[in-house]
């Protein structure tokens, strides 16, 4: 059994393994965030697709990219250890991002797919590994945790910056070409720890017989890599038919509950009570995705549209909030840090609720935003940046904390499927934040759910808006409605749930047992 890395030589405090790790995300983050920032204003001004179609496809491909990890977390456990699965992953997301520069639908809807199935292997196992470098129970490892996310949001924070000002100043593509050379880059950072040996003998290969058992002639470690290539058309058409997504829903939670059933099954009973907390956060985790994951559709077009924007485009807006976490995670780390070492951390489960209350906090503020709109329907930056400050800290409340439970309430033999079970939240998260998304895209005349009954009069407290005078006005007020409506909708219900979260937080906390 693999023991974690506990070395003397460490680098501030934290395993020399955490240094390697937080770079080669780093750049892969760069490359997958500075695609996504472009994404839906490339569909919506280039290949001059509806508001609908453009939700439509980038939901589908943002969900998928967050349910391969499941498979991948499987695979990496039973063949092919974390060092294989992260590269073949990179790689496989770094051809994506290069085939964006073909303009052809081929291309466009295979590059989609080839970032899916990368993700699917790259994603999980470099977040498990993190878990690998501390021993259990060590105090550290919120902390490691919390300044991993922070590489994660540097190149999510930087990218949207470089490869929107590249896509503007030059072309579409040249903005998609920065983003592969990203993650090379980190492919490069991870291929340098492994050479260096910073991770000891961690994530090798489980079992090389296994690996090296012959099907058909062909090992199954390559038969992992010929299957990853087969499936690409198999999601290209996924993404391009995404109005049958429902199915692929409806055909994950039946694999996820069979298997989740099966773990349960065979474990013992702490193991079994750990385990069901971890689904609990991964289930508020989803909630917490679908409204946050607005950022990169909705919000794009709300700040082209109806926000007086200075200094930077609509792509480049999708920094804001990782700009924050860079600001943000080293403070957060060290209050953690400090407040364990006095005992007066609060536990995991109070911080989600209190993340869940933090991001509600940050979409009423979006809709705030309506009390001052001018006469081009146009609302002050303030209010999107002060909005995405908050919805930053409850991200810091929940999301790292998130991780780095999940590596500690999961059962050792499966640690890297429940890992992909964490980010399949991402995947619910997306399908539902799209059709969020859309309730923001409406016929003309209506102004949408939030308009009506006890949701308009909540939508008319947090903005300052009432229907009769918006119905008074042109369609550009109309649109305007329907966002900030929707995030006022949004942002109370989060708050509500938050603080259901804390209020009922003592019995979910037993579960855990020593897990703080």
């Amino acid at each position: 059994m693999e023991q974690n890395i506990t070395k003397g030589d460490d680098i501030f405090g934290h395993p020399k393994g955490l240094l390697y790790l937080f770079f080669a995300e780093l750049w892969e983050r760069f490359s997958f965030y500075g695609m996504r920032a472009l994404l839906v204003l490339y569909m919506t001004k280039y290949l001059l697709y509806s508001d609908q179609m453009a939700f439509g496809v980038y939901a589908a491909y943002m969900s998928l990219v967050y349910v391969t990890p499941m498979i991948g977390g499987m695979i990496a456990d039973k063949i092919l250890g974390f060092r294989k699965a992260i590269m073949l992953g990179g790689v496989l997301m770094a051809l994506g991002h290069f085939f964006l520069t073909f303009e052809h639908p081929i291309f466009f809807y295979g590059s989609l797919s080839l970032i899916i199935i990368g993700n699917g292997f790259f994603k999980p196992n470099i977040s498990s590994f993190v878990g690998k470098l501390y021993k259990e129970g060590d105090t550290r490892r919120d902390s490691g945790f919390t300044i991993f996310y922070m590489g994660i949001n540097i190149g999510g924070a930087v990218a949207p910056l470089l490869c929107a000002w590249l896509a503007e100043l030059y072309g579409w593509h040249f903005g998609f070409v920065l983003a592969g050379i990203g993650m090379l880059l980190g492919l490069l950072v991870f291929k340098g720890g492994l050479n260096k040996n910073v991770f000891d003998n961690h994530g090798l290969v489980p079992d090389d017989s296994v690996y090296n058992r012959k099907i058909m002639g062909i090992t199954q470690g390559n038969l992992i890599v010929y299957g990853a290539i087969i499936s690409i058309p198999v999601f290209a058409c996924i993404v391009y038919f995404h109005e049958i997504e429902h199915y692929i829903v409806w055909v994950v939670t039946l694999f996820l509950t069979g298997y989740i059933v099966y773990i349960l099954k065979n474990v013992g009973s702490s193991e079994r009570k750990k385990l069901m907390v971890a689904i609990y956060f991964t289930i508020l985790y989803t909630l917490f995705s679908a409204i946050f994951e607005q950022a990169g559709s909705s919000l794009t077009l709300f700040a082209d549209r109806n926000v007086n924007l200075v200094g930077m485009n609509a792509a480049q807006t999708n920094s804001i909030n990782s700009g924050f976490i860079i600001l943000l995670a080293i403070p957060f780390s060290m209050l953690w840090t400090s407040l364990n070492r006095i005992n007066k951390s609060p536990n995991s489960v109070i911080k989600f609720g209190l993340g869940l209350i933090f991001l509600g906090g940050g979409f009423a503020i979006f809709g705030m935003a309506g009390h001052y709109v001018d006469e081009l329907a146009k609302t002050p930056m303030l209010f999107l940046i002060t909005g995405y400050l908050v919805l930053t800290i409850g991200e810091l409340f929940l999301s790292p904390i998130g991780l780095s439970k999940i590596t500690e309430l999961s059962p050792m033999k499966y640690l890297a499927f429940i890992m992909g079970v964490w980010f399949s939240a991402n995947f619910y998260g997306h399908y539902f934040a799209g059709k969020i998304a859309k309730l923001t895209s409406v016929p003309d005349g209506d102004l949408g759910l939030f308009s009506r009954g006890i949701l308009g009069d909540i939508t008319e407290f947090v903005t300052g808006l009432s229907v009769s005078e918006i119905q008074l006005k042109e369609a550009v007020f109309h649109q305007l409605y329907t966002y900030v409506s929707v995030y006022s909708g949004f942002g109370v219900l989060t708050i509500t749930i938050g603080l259901l979260v804390v209020v009922l937080s003592s019995p979910i906390k037993k579960m855990m047992g020593n897990v703080n």
